[in-house]
């Protein structure tokens, strides 16, 4: 619907970013990564709530930045109305492999499955050439091992606990029900 809308006023650009993940002000636990990294640092467990066997691409926050700038610098004729998958090809991971990556990381854990694990539905790899050839001068750069590092050693730093994990000021959804259930927001998602 919005490319009909193109026009010589109007030109955008579709970015499709792999699964996020990386540290910041309101860190999210919703993600994968930033979620196998703070169960496996507050419990000593990696908790898969599926069987791993999924595929999935994934992409640091500074990555999706670098991307974001690439694509405002970009001459018209290169991003106008085009779609851009933002990741790297060698990103592309089953969930079991980035939780034994978790473990190599988070000393003393252990990999443990959810009662009831089975494979989750959401399955897929993707190719991100077409970002390449586009930004050849803006590469991405994150690996998702360097990215559990670096949430690691940002959860070890801030002293992160079950209570601060298990909360809901850090999982969107949880937050909403909460704002929702406070009378802060409506049930259009809007502030009262």
């Amino acid at each position: 619907d919005v490319r009909e809308l193109v026009s010589d006023n109007f030109s955008p650009t579709f970015m499709r970013n792999a699964t996020a993940y990386g540290m910041s002000p309101m860190v999210r636990f919703d993600l994968v990564i930033n979620n196998l990294t703070a169960w496996a640092h507050t419990t000593g467990k990696v908790l898969m709530k599926s069987d791993g066997s999924p595929w999935r691409p994934f992409v640091h926050i500074q990555d999706i930045s670098k991307a974001v700038v690439a694509v405002l610098a970009a001459p018209r004729e290169v991003v106008h109305n085009e779609s851009f998958n933002v990741g790297r090809d060698g990103e592309n991971y089953q969930i079991r492999e980035v939780a034994e990556m978790v473990q190599q990381v988070v000393p003393g854990c252990e990999l443990s499955f959810a009662d009831g694990a089975e494979p989750d539905l959401r399955n897929y790899r993707v190719t991100f050439a077409k970002y390449e050839k586009a930004f050849p001068d803006h590469p991405l750069e994150w690996s998702v091992r360097g990215g559990i590092e670096e949430i690691y050693a940002a959860y070890l730093k801030v002293g992160l606990g079950i209570d601060d994990y298990e909360g809901p000021q850090y999982k969107r959804i949880a937050q909403l029900k909460k704002l929702m259930a406070q009378g802060r927001l409506d049930n259009t998602m809007r502030w009262v």
